[in-house]
């Protein structure tokens, strides 16, 4: 059976809040994204501190959520700068204990199609960064960067392959696809092979024009309970980590969506988050 996880900055600034809530709920691990205001690439100062508030709850750390690659393909300066990122956050998972690192495929400006050559090129070095590392870089499905959906994704994990790129499956961000794939079955079916991570959170398409917005676990259109039952039959071993993007009385910027972190993202994030885990604790009872 997986394991369950959250994302720091969905509860709080601060892990010593984050730790209670995981250990509150039974969760195994914490997926660290932003903590005390700092991004993971800028938290090797904080590492000792982190560490031992996670040991002294009993927690793991399930991925580092890097920004790896939220960037402009074609620029030179933001390519080295995000190289950087990278050894960070190789450095951040090995004093962590953490086997994956999340990253993406550039912001699109175009058909995937279109690009996948260049993306493939941008991919060597990282790939000569961790060649040697015990850690593998999941590729999130994020609507905002060349990879959408789970077919994209499954598009670039076939040219990359690599046994060290693998995909980490967001269900939530495929509503936002705006070429309309079905999370599951659909998106699902195309990576199941190559998960080592997942990403829970949930939205729905309102309105005549169907633009979508972030909802509760199970009030929006992910079909969670056949998604994490076939999760389990499939044999996934690995991390579900809740990752709201919601928060009940007020709506998160997009700019704050696209690059999640710090106070503002994270205020009313515990009271959000409580909501969504015993949704998908509910949700887990069933299956």
């Amino acid at each position: 059976m997986f394991k369950l996880s959250v994302i720091s900055d969905e509860v709080s600034q601060d892990i010593r809040v984050v730790a209670s809530f995981a250990k509150k709920f039974n969760l195994d691990g914490v997926e660290i994204r932003s903590v005390w205001g700092r991004n993971p690439q800028n938290l090797l100062p904080k590492v000792n501190e982190i560490r031992r508030v996670l040991s002294e709850h009993g927690l793991k750390v399930s991925a580092i959520s890097s920004p790896l690659f939220k960037a402009d393909i074609e620029s030179e300066r933001e390519f080295k700068e995000n190289l950087n990122v990278l050894r960070n956050c190789v450095e951040l998972a090995s004093r962590l204990d953490a086997k994956i690192i999340r990253g993406f495929t550039f912001w699109r400006r175009g058909r995937l199609e279109d690009y996948i050559d260049r993306i493939i090129e941008r991919y060597q070095k990282p790939l000569e960064i961790i060649e040697d590392e015990d850690v593998i870089l999941g590729v999130e499905n994020e609507p905002s960067t060349f990879v959408g959906n789970g077919r994209e994704l499954a598009i670039f994990l076939s040219r990359i392959d690599s046994r060290k790129i693998k995909a980490v499956w967001d269900p939530g961000n495929d509503i936002f696809d705006p070429s309309g794939e079905a999370p599951y079955p659909d998106g699902y079916r195309h990576i199941r092979s190559w998960v080592v991570h997942v990403h829970v959170k949930d939205g729905a398409r309102r309105g005549s024009d169907g633009k979508p917005e972030w909802t509760a676990i199970g009030e929006g259109e992910v079909d969670y309970r056949e998604q994490l039952k076939a999760l389990k039959e499939d044999g996934y071993a690995g991390y579900v980590s809740l990752e709201t993007h919601w928060r009940p009385k007020r709506k998160i910027p997009e700019e704050s969506i696209i690059r999640p972190g710090g106070e503002g993202f994270s205020q009313a994030g515990e009271e959000a988050s409580e909501i969504c885990i015993c949704n998908l604790l509910q949700i887990l009872s069933g299956i």
